[in-house]
């Protein structure tokens, strides 16, 4: 045995090369295999991550200088008369102080006409709510189906005299020929007016043909329902007995029609109208008088069901209106109450008024300068385009940067806001003063800053990134996302409602729910290696601030 490893090995060292080659062909054969069977690049990938709740901050950036003066013109909202004065030059104030306050009447009737607004959409809900109570809609409509019942009933008390009266007028002789008066009325014409009362004979022929198998279907089903009978099997019977009605008001119609034919031709050759043909046409008009009647009735109850269901359905809908008109009132009473404030003018911080530029009984203009305040903390100018400067308000926080201390950053609120601006060139600019919130003595004035105003900003809301979230074609301003589905070999698109945009999320108000994975990205068969986009903000490394970033292959 040893002998023959031996000699192996001699075998071996001797063809070096060829066992290497040997070798490698084995090692590369087994690589190549490995990579076919765990090869994705012909197929489309996806790359994926969970809707998570959190922060959403919509915000505005400009940049400008650190001021060398620390002061800020304190100025009106609204116009209106001075009739308070609470300060003087070179008082100091407290943040939130009170400076003066304009005449606010018209303000303060603003509010209380929103007060009451309010409360009448408040009590138009809870009688919303009592009207719409499933007690009461059960009630009603179980009223209504059993006045449906009692209206069947009603015109089968009428409809069997009415087809019994039918057939006695047409299909009886009672006339001394013998002859039924259907084919007595046909005789009466002349030769050359035959054909029409044929055809009018053939009309009503068919007409009560119809009339009567529908009457004879109809009153057998009547008989078999009774009043405590399922809901869906009287709202049926209703429907029958419209159907069987009207045919039998066509009928009487086409009667009608031929009985008028027969008399006009009588009459045109100076014949006396027989009495037998004014009776039928009396009978024939008290006939019609009572199917319109039930025709109208069961109309009347069948629109009754149909309305008493819909409030069913819709009203989930009224209700949530009724609240959101609420919810409306609501919004109308802070502002009416955010514009009376603005007739109190307060210290926006802690500072000294180096000046007071109104008196009392003055008449001042939105806009105008009231005081002049200067403050111990540092100030911000930054410079802003006219569309931005639209979005933002006095007191909005912002985080301010700055080019000479890259690892610094302090918060501020907006202090001031020009109302004029500045046109250079053709474009419209207008200074923004922040003032900060701490103090730096790194911070030197002049120096450059770089400001993120937040104008708006929600919390523990359900956000997606915005790679996510897409524009259905055709449709603006609606938005949908892809989901995996593991039964298909397409992504299931489900439309979303979109509420704040920042520049990496979207605030998702309805479609989807926290924890729901949605596609972020779509990799294309011929794709290489692909560098997963940021999500949520963070690197995509594998994870992400909202849980596994992975992709799925289809």
């Amino acid at each position: 045995m040893k002998k023959h490893i031996q000699k192996i090995k001699s075998h071996i060292l001797a063809h070096k090369i060829i066992s290497f080659l040997i070798l490698v062909a084995i090692l590369g054969g087994g690589y190549w295999g490995y990579k076919k069977i765990t090869d994705t690049t012909g197929e489309t990938r996806y790359l994926t991550a969970k809707v998570k709740k959190g922060a959403i901050a919509v915000s505005v950036s400009g940049s400008g200088q650190v001021s060398s003066l620390n002061q800020i013109d304190v100025k009106t909202k609204v116009s209106g008369d001075v009739i308070y004065l609470a300060t003087q030059d070179g008082q100091k104030i407290w943040s939130g102080g009170l400076i003066a306050q304009l005449d606010a009447k018209d303000a303060e009737k603003t509010v209380r006409d929103a007060e009451v607004n309010l409360e009448s959409a408040k009590i138009s809900l809870e009688k919303l709510k009592i009207e719409k109570s499933q007690e009461n809609m059960n009630a009603n409509l179980a009223k209504s189906y059993d006045d449906g019942f009692n209206t069947v009933s009603n015109v089968f008390l009428d409809l069997p005299g009415i087809m019994t009266g039918l057939n006695d007028m047409f299909f009886k002789s009672n006339v001394s020929t013998g002859q039924w008066n259907i084919d007595w009325y046909e005789g009466q014409v002349g030769s050359n007016e035959r054909e029409q009362a044929v055809l009018f004979k053939k009309r009503f022929l068919e007409a009560y043909n119809l009339a009567r198998k529908s009457y004879d279907t109809g009153f057998e089903n009547y008989k078999s329902v009774s009043r405590t009978a399922s809901s869906a099997t009287i709202e049926t019977l209703i429907t029958q007995t419209y159907d069987t009605t009207r045919l039998i008001s066509d009928s009487i119609k086409t009667a009608n029609n031929y009985i008028d034919f027969v008399d006009s031709s009588i009459q045109k050759n100076n014949y006396d109208t027989p009495a037998i043909i004014n009776t039928h046409k009396t009978s024939l008009s008290a006939y019609t008088s009572k199917t319109n009647t039930h025709l109208i009735n069961l109309l009347s109850i069948k629109t009754s069901i149909k309305e008493y269901k819909d409030v069913f359905l819709n009203t989930d809908l009224d209700i949530k209106s009724a609240e959101l008109s609420i919810k409306q009132k609501e919004n109308a009473l802070q502002d009416a109450k955010d514009k009376l404030a603005d007739y109190f003018i307060h210290a926006p911080f802690d500072g000294t008024l180096a000046s007071v530029d109104i008196k009392k009984s003055d008449s001042v203009s939105a806009g105008a300068i009231v005081a002049t305040l200067i403050t111990r903390t540092q100030i911000a100018e930054i410079s802003l385009n006219e569309v931005d400067v639209a979005k933002i308000k006095i007191g909005q926080k912002t985080m301010l940067t700055f080019d000479a201390i890259p690892e610094l950053t302090i918060s501020g609120i907006v202090a001031d806001i020009d109302s004029i601006g500045i046109i250079d060139q053709g474009v419209v600019t207008y200074n923004v003063k922040v003032r900060f919130d701490t103090q730096d003595v790194r911070v030197k004035p002049s120096m450059s800053v770089s400001a993120e105003i937040i104008t708006n900003e929600k919390k523990d809301v359900l956000v997606a990134p915005n790679s996510a979230v897409k524009s259905l074609p055709g449709e603006s301003g609606k938005n949908y996302v892809e989901i995996l589905d593991p039964s298909s070999t397409t992504p299931n698109k489900i439309e979303v409602t979109v509420g704040l945009l920042s520049d990496s999320q979207s605030e998702i108000i309805s479609g989807i729910e926290e924890g729901d994975e949605i596609i972020v990205r779509t990799i294309a068969p011929s794709a290489s290696k692909t560098t997963a986009p940021s999500i949520f903000g963070a690197p995509a490394t594998g994870r992400s601030g909202n849980g596994n970033v992975r992709i799925q292959a289809r």
